[in-house]
């Protein structure tokens, strides 16, 4: 894998890359002092007290420690490695009885007998992840839809990078500009003692505007890679998936059988009862794994398949992930190592003096870049938001920033969930794509660089329209 033609540079693969961010966190924790804010309870939610900071004993990470974060970070992250697992085995029982396939096959035709289908297709679907992601902070629950859009993307003549690009980069973009996400705005609103979901409309400005830059990006690159596949950096990869499915030779009077068309209902009415769930009763990983369990075993009964079959579809697929298992056992490794280390406060302490500023405005940017660090060590949207909020948001009222300019900032420095390699979901839904992240990395750099400068510039028109 090289970086240019002009050198001979390798980078590592993605296991080994996410191994030596451990190695390099473990050697932080020799160079960065120990130290601990204090905690308290707000609404049932633990949150550090404002000023408690102590700097305490080290503890730096050893060799030893170094091979047991894995292990931890299988155990702190089993839920979603289970989650994983069970929506493998389940879609590929749904695989199996040659549904999607057909629904594949039929989508095609379609796509390419209208031209308002090929024009919107991927806006529709980005700017619907967006939404989930906006409103009712969908994150672990892309994982599913990447077994589904993949080969779509790869049917229609894109490839893998776009059918993960749509999901992941859609949901994260409409996360980290929410603007009703319980989970990261409605907390963080709640630590600082704001009404819930106040100043929504300049945030739905800023989630229309982070959107639409995400759909330009990748809308653009799938007309590029259509027209030439051989610029994809994962070519050689899709390739090999495209010799097993042959879509250039379809029926043009292909329809769905009814088998067929009964499964598809069975998943549609199954995301229709993940969405109902998550918004209503507030299903979270144990009760979508459930539901798409019994998905899978409705759908093989539906296609008419034996139980000997649905049994080996089930371990098959779940086999062919425990590659992804692996890599998000080791991402949240890199949580363990730092936590165990004691540096995450000692980091979150170091940066906050950083915050002051001539202007209002650059302390607003500041805190954006802050964040943005931050997020790269706790990359959950209500974690970070109990760790910093609760010193940001007195912080805010020192420099003359808003607390809702404050809150905005956190939003922002969620941006780099599409790219950190310590993010699990980001991380399990690029290998479930099979997409080495060292090629999402490169290709997605250039969006990363538009989202850092339009979070810098989105943080400016508060200070100017005094937005509390």
């Amino acid at each position: 894998m090289k970086l240019h033609k002009k050198f001979n540079l390798k980078i590592p693969n993605t296991y080994l890359l996410i191994f030596s961010l451990l190695v390099l966190i473990a050697i932080l924790t020799w160079i960065i002092p120990g130290g601990q804010y204090e905690r308290t309870q707000i609404n049932g939610r633990e949150v550090v007290v404002p000023g408690s900071f102590k700097f305490t004993e080290n503890n730096p990470q050893g060799l030893f420690d170094l091979f047991i974060a894995p292990i931890k970070g299988f155990k702190e992250a089993a839920l979603i490695i289970g989650f994983i697992l069970f929506v493998g085995g389940s879609f590929n029982i749904l695989a199996s009885t040659g549904a999607i396939d057909s629904f594949i096959k039929r989508l095609l035709i379609l796509h390419n007998s209208s031209r308002l289908m090929k024009v919107t297709f991927i806006p529709l679907l980005v700017l619907l992840f967006s939404f989930g992601g906006a409103t009712f902070g969908m994150n672990e629950e892309i994982i599913p839809f990447v077994l589904i859009i993949v080969p779509i993307s790869l049917a229609l003549g894109y490839d893998s990078i776009v059918g993960v690009a749509i999901p992941l980069i859609g949901a994260h973009i409409g996360f980290a500009s929410a603007y009703l996400n319980p989970f990261n705005v409605g907390i963080a609103q709640g630590i600082a003692e704001l009404p819930l979901f106040s100043g929504l409309e300049y945030r739905v400005f800023c989630w229309l505007i982070s959107t639409s830059i995400a759909i330009l990006f990748i809308t653009y690159y799938a007309r590029k890679v259509n027209k030439n596949p051989l610029i994809s950096p994962v070519y050689d990869i899709d390739k090999e998936r495209l010799q097993i499915n042959d879509y250039k030779n379809i029926n043009l009077n292909h329809q769905l059988s009814l088998r067929h068309k009964l499964v598809l209902l069975i998943f549609v009415l199954s995301l229709i009862t993940l969405i109902i769930g998550v918004i209503k009763f507030k299903w979270f990983i144990e009760e979508i794994s459930a539901l798409f369990i019994i998905m899978g075993l409705l759908s093989g009964i539906a296609g008419k398949m034996k139980s000997e079959e649905i049994i080996k579809s089930f371990i098959n697929g779940a086999k062919d992930l425990v590659g992804t298992a692996i890599i998000v056992a080791l991402a949240r490794a890199t949580l363990v190592i730092s936590r165990d280390g004691q540096i995450i406060d000692s980091i979150l302490y170091g940066l906050t003096p950083l915050v002051e500023s001539s202007s209002p405005i650059f302390s607003a940017q500041k805190m954006f870049i802050i964040q943005s660090i931050i997020n790269f060590f706790v990359h959950s949207g209500s974690g970070q938001a109990a760790l910093t909020m609760p010193i940001m948001a007195p912080l805010a009222d020192l420099t003359g920033v808003s607390r809702q300019t404050a809150i905005l900032a956190f939003q922002f420095g969620e941006y780099t969930n599409i790219i950190i390699p310590t993010s699990a979901v980001t991380m399990g839904a690029l290998t479930m794509a099979k997409v080495p992240w060292e090629k999402w990395a490169k290709w997605v750099f250039p969006l990363m660089i538009a989202l850092f400068i339009l979070g810098l510039v989105l943080l400016i028109p508060p200070f100017l329209i005094n937005y509390h």
